[in-house]
């Protein structure tokens, strides 16, 4: 089976894996999330038809968003600390 890297850990994939494929495998498929396949940001649209190869590096990119939660504890000015 080929290795690929995926956000710097060495992961094992079956032959003819999609960047959609991994993805979902995550369970990132519904977050937001960018994804890098050997330096090049790829288009969510074309996710599909990219096949992953042996040596390929993705890199996963999530975002989040600040702020704070009532039930966190968070500093005077209700900012995250």
């Amino acid at each position: 089976m080929p290795f690929i890297t995926v956000n710097g850990e060495r992961r094992t994939i079956r032959e003819r894996t999609t960047l959609r494929a991994l993805v979902g495998e995550m369970g990132l498929l519904e977050k937001p999330v960018v994804c890098e396949v050997n330096l090049s940001i790829q288009s969510k649209k074309d996710w599909e038809s990219i096949f992953l190869i042996e040596g390929d590096s993705v890199e996963i990119i999530g975002f989040v968003g600040g702020g704070c939660v009532p039930s966190w504890d968070c500093g005077p000015d209700d900012s995250v600390v």
